[in-house]
């Protein structure tokens, strides 16, 4: 076209004789893919450049002339995180900001319910989008290999079926809200101490079968539109630019098209983060928690140094394209999807969703009579007693504080002890038993042992004229405890609570102990006390679900995510040297390889205190004989196999029925059994359901590292049938053909 045709049209558009055209990427009628490619065509090499780091503690650069929003993220997973101020990790007090605290991910995990993780992803999602977050720094999926991580509270536990079922719907519903999921810590952030460099080395078996499915799930089947990458390395790598991970396994193999996003100070190096998968780089030169730095955000590793690397050639500029264009995807998802719901905060069906899923969470590991002579100390029967004495720091501590980034402003905070006052009045009094320091960064040697053996004193003598002794014990978000940036530096528990629990139980054999942590602890008392529950941190409503449960309102159905050792040493990762935990502080090597958790014990015979998929009820539940749908099953067909479950007790409750496999003979190591399907199904009493199980070649397979594929044996199989990993009721043979 001529140049005077040119200033034809454009002093004809300027008169409005022609009508502006309006740039796709504004267009959210036309695909998301034209609306990336339109987007990235109008930008310069300096606008793509600034989408890949961070401008501020939580936020990272959109393209303001272009009208393209910045986006803003916030911790999770449990709730949202009060406002950090733009440049500093203090607190912004605002006043406008507190909201729903929800259950850890071990309890949600604990649920062996998809429901119940849809229901939470659905009101964290809503929080999210309320508080105006285009990404939310959850879940976390990490695998439980120590008991003694500082974080595996905010995990779902030591299998990777269970959390791979367990974490899609969380995925799902939270999206559906315009918010995207960082899924995290990927990969192999299975330890505290030394997280920042600390190397891991282990199979590509021990990789594919245990610590990469639900990864895998995550971006497979829930669509999760962002990853954040772990501080550790991997194989020499870190793994926020980690070739193999990032570039081979997750954006190779499993064709994701979201952003990969750096843990808070996870970048080390330009050009392995230009070439090697990142796409956005947030907290450079921090800790992650609490350092700061004098470098602006102009000097992160993919801001100017990437710039000058791009522009003398020395990285391609085919990279930046795909950042940018994953970074403009994630921009449209979220901040520019005009399509999404309004959002809400600590409302009545938050507050009732959070409730449901401590419910459903929490453990019954062991209900035993005090005596002969008398029924199981739970439920807590009010006409039986005249006077309760409640125990604990973790009584009415605020486990919503410390912990790291997990750390939460509440609206409302509903205590234990709040929860059982209202539900049993005057006859409750309460004494503390036992001190555990400031929040967050409290020791156990910061208490004088004048002041602890004052507060046992005092608990003891109220107990001998108590009817009843509940002591609310565990952890709690301390640092060395449950709590990010370090791990725990025992595994039995803090304190002085081993003495207080034998003391208290010499003096009242009417003793509940209920455990509030993340972790597995030690109990050389366990034989002495009658009644253990497993609790949790649940949250706002957390004292309320105590009530429900220990009250008998709700029959306790949750199943235990992870393995209680007896001791340390039982547990694979401590089986060993210092080099499989924690490392040499630069390597660290797993050496228990695929055994994890009950594939450790199983196959070792090593007897659990309490094993993976443990949980009691006020009712029993009672399995009929599995039956199999055939014999032999073809390498390309499925069996099915059915079993019934029948409430034989006289209240309704909840049972999982729980599937194993086990390959009989193989050319390779292999667990006992591995859980390959579960499902959680109500009974009223007396009442009889057959549940079905469809067992399909994928079923069977184990990574072969040599061919590097998924393959299964010809052979003979076992399919274990049981309400836990060690409480088998049944069991079917059949032969791969």
């Amino acid at each position: 076209m001529k140049k005077k045709s040119l200033l034809i049209l454009a002093f004809a558009c300027m008169a409005g004789a022609l009508p502006a055209q309006k740039p796709v990427y504004l267009d959210d009628s036309q695909p998301i893919e034209a609306r990336v490619k339109d987007a990235l065509s109008r930008m310069t090499l300096e606008e793509k450049v600034a989408l890949c780091h961070a401008q501020s503690k939580f936020s990272s650069a959109g393209v303001p002339r272009l009208g393209i929003p910045e986006v803003w993220m916030s911790d999770g997973p449990h709730g949202v995180r009060a406002e950090i101020n733009w440049n500093d990790w203090g607190y912004a007090n605002w006043t406008n900001d507190s909201i729903t605290a929800f259950p850890a991910l071990t309890c949600l995990a604990a649920t062996w319910n998809p429901e119940m993780s849809a229901k939470y992803g659905k009101a964290i999602g809503e929080e999210a989008r309320y508080r105006e977050k285009d990404v939310l720094l959850g879940p976390g999926v990490n695998i439980y290999r120590t008991p003694l991580n500082g974080r595996n509270f905010e995990y779902m536990g030591e299998d990777p079926y269970l959390a791979s079922v367990m974490c899609v719907p969380y995925i799902q519903e939270v999206q559906k809200n315009g918010v995207a999921v960082s899924v995290k810590h990927y990969a192999l952030n299975n330890q505290e101490l030394w997280r920042g460099h600390i190397d891991v080395e282990l199979s590509d078996r021990a990789l594919y079968e245990i610590y990469l499915p639900a990864f895998k799930a995550a971006v497979c089947q829930g669509g999760a539109w962002t990853v954040m990458g772990a501080y550790n390395k991997i194989r020499g790598q870190h793994a926020c630019h980690n070739e193999l991970t990032l570039n081979k396994i997750l954006k190779g193999d499993w064709k994701f098209d979201g952003v990969v996003v750096t843990d808070w100070g996870g970048a080390h190096d330009t050009y392995e983060a230009a070439m090697n998968g990142l796409d956005i780089e947030m907290g450079s030169y921090t800790n992650g928690l609490t350092s700061e730095s004098a470098f602006t955000y102009n000097d992160y590793y993919l801001a100017n140094p990437y710039l000058q690397m791009l522009k003398s050639g020395k990285v391609p500029m085919s990279t930046i394209d795909d950042k940018a264009s994953r970074i403009l995807r994630l921009i449209f998802r979220t901040a520019m999807n005009r399509q999404k719901p309004y959002g809400s905060v600590a409302t009545p069906e938050h507050y009732a969703a959070a409730r449901e899923i401590g419910n459903e969470g929490i453990v019954l590991l062991k209900n035993a009579p005090a005596s002969k002579k008398e029924s199981a100390l739970l439920p807590i029967d009010a006409s039986r007693y005249n006077r309760i004495l409640v125990v604990g720091d973790n009584a009415v501590r605020l486990l919503n504080q410390g912990g790291g980034s997990s750390e939460l402003k509440v609206k409302d905070m509903v205590s234990p002890l709040d929860g059982l006052r209202e539900l049993y009045g005057d006859k409750v009094v309460y004494t503390r038993g036992y001190a555990a320091g400031r929040p967050m960064y409290g020791r156990a040697d910061e208490i004088p042992q004048a002041v602890t053996d004052s507060l046992r004193n005092r608990a003891v003598e109220m107990a001998r004229e108590a009817d009843l002794v509940v002591l609310f014990g565990g952890l709690n978000k301390n640092h060395f405890q449950d709590c990010e940036g370090g791990d725990r530096l025992q595994y039995g528990l803090p304190f002085g609570q081993d003495e207080l629990i034998e003391a208290l139980q010499a003096v009242n054999k009417n003793l509940v102990l209920v455990l509030l942590s993340g972790n597995a602890v030690e109990m050389p008392w366990v034989d002495k006390v009658p009644a253990i529950v497993q609790g949790w941190y649940l949250g706002s409503m957390g004292g309320k679900s105590l009530a429900d449960v220990l009250g008998g309102a709700v029959n306790p159905s949750g199943k235990l995510p992870f393995s209680f050792p007896v001791k340390l040493e039982d547990c694979g990762a401590h089986a060993f040297d210092a080099l499989s935990y924690p490392g040499d502080s630069i390597r660290e090597v797993y050496k228990e390889d695929i055994l994890v958790g009950y594939r450790w014990y199983d196959t070792k015979k090593i007897p659990s205190l309490f094993p993976f998929g443990h949980g009691l009820s006020y009712t029993t539940f009672q399995y009929g004989k599995p039956v199999a749908s055939a014999k032999k099953m073809a390498a390309d067909g499925t069996l099915t196999v059915t079993v019934p479950v029948k409430n034989t007790g006289s209240v309704a409750g909840k049972e999982v029925v729980q599937l194993y496999v086990g390959d009989d003979k193989c050319s390779v190591l292999r667990p006992l059994k591995e859980l390959k399907h579960f499902q959680k199904i109500a009974l009223q009493p007396g009442e009889e359901k057959s549940v079905t199980f469809t067992v399909t070649p994928e079923d069977l397979q184990f990574y072969d590292d040599k061919a590097a594929c998924w393959k299964s044996e010809p052979g003979k199989f076992k399919l274990y049938i049981g309400s836990s990993s060690t409480d088998i009721r049944g069991t079917v043979n059949f032969e791969l053909l």
